[in-house]
């Protein structure tokens, strides 16, 4: 048996709706700017017809169950919400082809990729790396698994809630590179792996959260979810 100077983390998973088993998490990815909308409201607008989809990661480590406090982060003055699909790959995959990208989903969840925006805009306006702004210890918050071997989604209304106004309401038909593309062009760049997750963009409307604030969304025909702001950190 290996020791060690000290435990090593515990390895981070989600439930699985109907599952006693849990889906243990391997990746966290990210895909930038994904709804035209957004990609306007954040004035970087994007051009299909000659970019391709952009990536950011997360540790695991700062994985959030739905329903869960999390507290307000430090070093922060406009800290961001996204509602965003979550996809669950379930079946390595390293350069899937656009016609076969299905066979490597689980399935999927709803997700928040939680932001301090104010950190992220310094760092992307003086073209440094973006972690500070987005690898936010309990920033990526997941709620449960819902198994869907195969199954592409293509529509589906997704919405979110602070305090119960609705501040996002878009549909992930309006995706810039929908599920099948972006694991095709994720595929290409990483050997897709069992346990990775990754979370598909988000609409228009991001706004900022305080304490106090109680978060709600949802993406149909998936899941529900929900977060609490605690005090700061």
């Amino acid at each position: 048996m290996t020791a060690y100077v000290f435990n090593p983390p515990a390895v981070q998973s989600l439930a699985i709706r109907g599952h006693a088993e849990r889906f243990p998490i391997n990746r966290l990815f990210f895909v930038g700017r994904n709804y035209h909308a957004h990609a306007v409201e954040m004035g970087k607008p994007v051009d299909k017809a000659v970019e391709r989809p952009f990536y950011f990661t997360k540790a695991p480590q700062t994985l959030l169950d739905s329903g869960a406090t999390m507290p307000y982060p430090p070093e922060t003055n406009n800290f961001h919400y996204e509602m965003e699909m979550v996809v669950a790959i379930g079946k390595a995959g390293f350069r899937v082809s656009h016609d076969q990208a299905h066979d490597v989903i689980y399935g999927y969840a709803a997700g928040l990729d939680m932001t301090r925006r104010d950190l992220q805009l310094v760092a992307r306006d003086k073209g440094r790396p973006w972690d500070l702004g987005k690898d936010i210890e309990h920033g990526s918050v997941c709620t449960e698994i819902v198994p869907m071997p195969g199954h592409i989604i293509d529509s589906g209304a997704i919405a979110l809630e602070v305090n119960g106004q609705t501040k996002q309401s878009s549909n992930v038909d309006k995706l810039i590179w929908n599920v099948r593309e972006i694991i095709a062009d994720l595929s290409l760049f990483y050997h897709l792996q069992p346990g990775d997750l990754i979370y598909t963009g988000t609409p228009e409307g991001v706004g900022a959260v305080v304490s106090g604030d109680k978060i709600t969304g949802r993406v149909a025909g998936v899941a529900e979810l929900s977060l609490h702001i605690g005090p700061a950190a």
